[in-house]
């Protein structure tokens, strides 16, 4: 369950959400008015600015905690099956109420695969957001405080449920960003180029006047260029094939890309 909020702590959430009062912090596009920028600057969330601690040793823990001892590696199985379930289907989650369900689905894939032998879906699925702990990778926040420094507005683009701006609020950054635009409530995911678009109007900027960084090639790089905006690719092992955008090894190369 790669993508999925826990419950975000308290943090300074932005003031609107498409122009009417923000009355929580999961949502899918979250605007702030910005006053025609010349450049932006578009992010993807999960391998860009956060990463995941691993989900296993906490998860489980707390199966053991309530009755189901599994040895690591058959819980490590068991979440790699929910993961590619989540990934194929974390779309489903636009609200609150459609996420509640999509969690307990894949509370139920999680199940299967360890035999049968887990607590009822709804508690296993509070277990399974509870195992999930997100960080910002070490290069971000001075990046985010670079990029602001420029005068630069900034956009999260990510393929993930509604729960992300919760994530975010959690960490502490949800106020860095003009906006915040999920695959599951706009409808469409990277690399469409109408995910990209959708920032590009929360911003108020046109796809020229912008640059997106992401980590995945296709999704990221492709996917922004089709929108008619400079891509990125972040790539911090180094390991990432030749293609037509430019790569940084850290977030720390970004802002003087974006200014350039």
């Amino acid at each position: 369950m790669m993508n999925r909020a826990r419950e975000p702590r308290k943090s300074a959430p932005p003031s609107t959400v498409l122009g009417t009062p923000l009355r929580a912090p999961q949502r899918g596009i979250i605007d702030l008015p910005v006053e025609n920028p010349r450049r932006a600057v578009l992010l993807d969330a999960y391998g860009t600015l956060l990463e995941m601690h691993d989900p296993v040793p906490r998860l489980r823990g707390l199966l053991a905690d309530a009755g189901h001892d599994h040895p690591e590696a058959v819980v490590a199985a068991a979440l790699r099956e929910e993961i590619a379930f989540y990934r194929a289907h974390h779309d489903r989650g636009r609200d609150e109420a459609s996420l509640a369900e999509l969690r307990r689905d894949c509370a139920r894939v999680l199940a299967a695969a360890l035999g049968g032998d887990a607590p009822p879906p709804a508690p296993l699925a509070l277990m399974l957001v509870d195992s999930l702990r997100f960080s910002l990778h070490p290069d971000a926040l001075p990046a985010l405080d670079a990029l602001a420094a420029a005068g630069l507005p900034l956009a999260v683009v990510s393929n993930w449920d509604c729960g992300l701006p919760g994530v975010l609020a959690g960490l502490g950054v949800a106020d860095r960003f003009a906006a915040v635009v999920v695959s599951a409530v706009v409808g469409v995911r990277k690399p469409e180029p109408a995910i990209f678009r959708r920032a590009l109007t929360a911003l108020g900027v046109e796809p020229a006047a912008a640059l997106h960084c992401g980590d995945l090639a296709a999704a990221d790089c492709a996917g922004a260029r089709r929108a008619g905006v400079r891509a990125v690719l972040l790539d911090r092992l180094g390991t990432a094939a030749d293609g037509p955008c430019p790569r940084i090894a850290t977030l720390a190369e970004l802002p003087a890309l974006a200014c350039a």
